[in-house]
């Protein structure tokens, strides 16, 4: 009989190479390992995969580049939303998992693969993430979860594998670390401890640079141009490069503290000094280059389309009628956010924007009016205080 072929989703830790050998070894699944990269691996990592998918059992490995695909459809959104949930954490890890997932599915159907196969337990947001864009992506095809449907333990994965051959160092560790694009989310240890923080050696960025440095990020149409003043045709790299700077300075730390999609409260910490510094600078633009509403509607809708975007509802049809909205309202959002770094943080500085509605012939705040007269402005405060008149003229003893 011709075996049945499979997709891992295959990151290179402990829960995924189980699944390679097993799926292999016991099963006799054809294992198509696929790694699906979104920006937290190195050259070197990409090849260490590739040798230990075969020695796991895998006919076939591949890596997916996800990065453009995740900027264009997701990152780009974000950023026009300034899109931080709880107003802290920039959606590192959540929003990656659906663009793994999307790139997943499509080489399962590519191949004509009978399963997809990933690594995540069932005390978490990520089997929520992949199961549903699977069952979106690839209608019929079989979902494979041994680690969730078999409450693996991780003593009990590396034991199976050393037994059968693979040597590999999968010792727990007191912190997981999940690195991509768009931060490092960082959990485990004193994360899971309500009243503690984490100490310095948790993080793997430390400040290495003393005093301070003004940073400038230049917008087009709220999309991120200039670092600088040095263009990027790749905003990949625009992106990367600020983070270079930013991370000399371990700018971008902080703990999260949200709601899982199961419904249990979860805590995480990051350190993503490249989205913090970004996503700061482009809302500083907004400010100075948006009317008041357009930057009151568009944290209404930016609010929600982060919740959905964590949540696994990025396919849900209203996230591309929100990503018109936001793409619309950035039409004017040009010029330089200037941010001066210090150790550990960042304040801002100002902006240089021909679109700067802080400059214009009608008035200058604080100092004189031009667009209005004295009269006329004692009449507009009159009109506008009526309702209030009226109200407390009837309850005085609220006053």
């Amino acid at each position: 009989m011709e075996k049945k072929k499979v997709v891992v989703a295959f990151s290179g830790g402990l829960d995924t190479s189980y699944t390679v050998m097993y799926l292999a070894k016991e099963l006799g699944y054809e294992v198509y390992a696929a790694c699906a990269n979104t920006g937290g691996f190195s050259p070197e990592q990409l090849e260490t995969n590739e040798k230990n998918a075969y020695k796991l059992g895998a006919v076939k490995y591949i890596t997916l580049d996800v990065m453009k695909e995740y900027y264009d459809k997701s990152l780009k959104f974000m950023v026009y939303g300034n899109v931080l949930r709880n107003g802290t954490y920039p959606i590192s890890v959540s929003s990656e998992r659906i663009f793994q997932a999307l790139a997943i599915s499509r080489y399962a159907n590519e191949i004509g693969a009978d399963a997809i196969a990933h690594g995540s337990t069932g005390a978490g947001n990520d089997q929520i993430r992949f199961d549903m864009t699977f069952l979106v992506m690839a209608p019929g095809v079989e979902i494979i979860t041994l680690t969730r449907d078999k409450t693996l333990t991780r003593q009990e994965e590396i034991d199976y594998l050393n037994k059968n051959g693979f040597e590999a160092d999968f010792a727990k560790l007191k912190y997981s670390y999940n690195v991509g694009l768009w931060g490092t989310s960082i959990c485990g240890g004193e994360i899971l401890d309500s009243a503690q923080g984490l100490p310095e050696t948790a993080y793997l960025k430390h400040c290495t640079k003393e005093g301070t440095e003004n940073l400038r990020l230049t917008f087009e149409k709220g999309e991120l141009k200039a670092v600088n003043d040095v263009v990027y045709d790749d905003p990949i790299k625009a992106i990367q490069k600020v983070e270079e700077i930013g991370m000399a300075y371990a700018i971008g730390r902080d703990i999260h503290v949200g709601d899982t999609i199961i419904g249990i409260k979860g805590r995480v910490g990051f350190e993503a000094a490249a989205p913090m510094l970004i996503i700061n600078a482009h809302r500083l633009l907004e400010k100075y280059t948006l009317s008041k509403w357009q930057q009151y509607w568009k944290d209404q809708v930016a609010n929600w389309y982060g919740m959905f975007l964590h949540e696994s509802q990025y396919l849900e049809p209203v996230m591309r009628d929100i990503e018109a909205m936001l793409s619309e309202s950035q039409r004017n959002v040009n010029g330089t956010a200037i941010l001066e770094l210090r150790p550990y943080g960042y304040s801002a500085i100002g902006v240089e924007s021909k679109d700067d509605l802080v400059k214009n012939k009608l008035g200058e705040y604080g100092e004189t009016q031009k667009g209005w007269t004295a009269d006329e402005a004692k009449g507009f405060i009159k009109v506008t205080s009526t309702p209030l008149r009226a109200y407390y003229a009837n309850h005085k003893d609220e006053l």
